[in-house]
């Protein structure tokens, strides 16, 4: 039997507190940042479908960025099943962002939500025993969570209190956000995509305890460099409930992944500014700021979006990107009988260290 929260131990070790001071540290710098990129939109759509790659390929979802990226140039037509899946995280995690900040709380409808986008269905939280987690080689079953409806409601209701309710226990947010995802994945309340509901709480919450101002810090590709210690911590903490090495395991996400974040951010930044100055010297009539933020919503763009973004003919859209094209700004593509064009430098930054 899981136990409800609050967790009767203490929680800010001495070790925590330490770890804790660099992860907010990181944080601040990254959700400063944040604040000097002219249109939250360019971050929250390119850095979404990464993310959405990333926490998708911990379930053995895999995709290409080139397939994820490319699917963004058509409406509902995806290349195979899992890029699809990828999408769907995507519009789940914007879903889930749209909720925190009409409402002010990550509620238990907010994640219903969530992970019926995410797998487009209605199930619901799972009203049938016979879930078990198991091992992928050996099929041992390594963990078997709450089987009883009634019991995984409980523990729902109450995960829901200790997110919205800080009387009932005023520990830091970053602590609170690795016991709130422990107790998520052991509780385990759907059928299908807890891992990945779980992972888009993780960002909702921060911005929900305003850390973040957008959902742009994604842990997915630190599990998937630190897997084999996320999958045996979890499991430690449910046998001995002892938390210390998993709170730093999660602190350490934050702190590495917030520093990542800064890089990547600061990288597209300097891209824009760089495109700002070549566009304005070399196509002083072309230049203007929804030009750039086209540019920069996504890898690719097309003629389609240069008209709706820029409110210009067809005409007009085709001569801007010829023009582009020439200057070095993007590269045509072919992909069936269309043209597109690609931010190769963007692409580039969206690539690096990543699967």
């Amino acid at each position: 039997m899981l136990p409800l929260l609050p967790i009767e131990k203490e929680l800010e070790t001495k070790e925590v507190l330490k770890k804790l001071t660099l992860a907010h540290k990181a944080l601040a710098e990254l959700k400063g940042l944040v604040t000097s990129i002219p249109n939250e939109n360019i971050l929250i759509e390119t850095l979404t479908l990464r993310e959405a790659k990333e926490s998708s390929a911990i379930e053995n979802i895999i995709s290409t960025m080139e397939e994820v990226y490319q699917s963004s140039l058509f409406d509902n037509q995806f290349s195979n099943a899992n890029t699809k899946e990828v999408h769907q995280y995507a519009a789940a995690l914007k879903k889930g962002y749209a909720l925190v900040k009409e409402k002010g709380l990550l509620t238990n409808n907010t994640i219903l939500q969530i992970q019926q986008t995410l797998e487009e269905n209605n199930a619901g939280f799972r009203k049938l025993p016979g879930t078990k987690l198991l091992n992928d080689k050996t099929g041992e079953t390594i963990y078997t969570p709450p089987q009883d409806y009634e019991t995984i409601i409980t523990l729902m209701q109450n995960l829901e209190r200790y997110i919205n309710d800080d009387i009932l226990e005023d520990t830091d947010p970053i602590i609170k956000m690795a016991v709130i995802h422990h107790q998520f994945e052991s509780i385990h309340p759907f059928y299908d995509g807890n891992g990945r509901t779980g992972r888009i709480i993780n960002i909702l919450y921060l911005v929900h305890k305003k850390l973040l101002n957008l959902p742009i810090l994604y842990l997915s590709s630190y599990i998937i460099r630190n897997k084999p210690a996320y999958y045996k911590l979890l499991q430690q903490v449910r046998q001995t409930q002892e938390w210390e090495e998993w709170i730093l395991y999660m602190l350490t996400g934050v702190e590495e992944t917030a520093i990542e974040s800064i890089a990547l951010i600061s990288g597209i930044k300097k891209l824009m500014q760089e495109y700002k100055i070549s566009i304005r010297n070399n196509l002083p009539k072309l230049y203007s700021q929804d030009l750039i933020n086209n540019l920069f919503k996504y890898p690719y763009t097309k003629i389609e979006f240069i008209e709706r973004d820029l409110q210009v003919s067809r005409k007009t859209a085709i001569r801007y990107l010829e023009q582009l094209q020439k200057l070095g700004v993007v590269k045509k593509t072919k992909i069936g009988r269309t043209n597109f064009y690609l931010n190769e430098q963007l692409y580039k930054l969206l690539s690096a260290n990543i699967g």
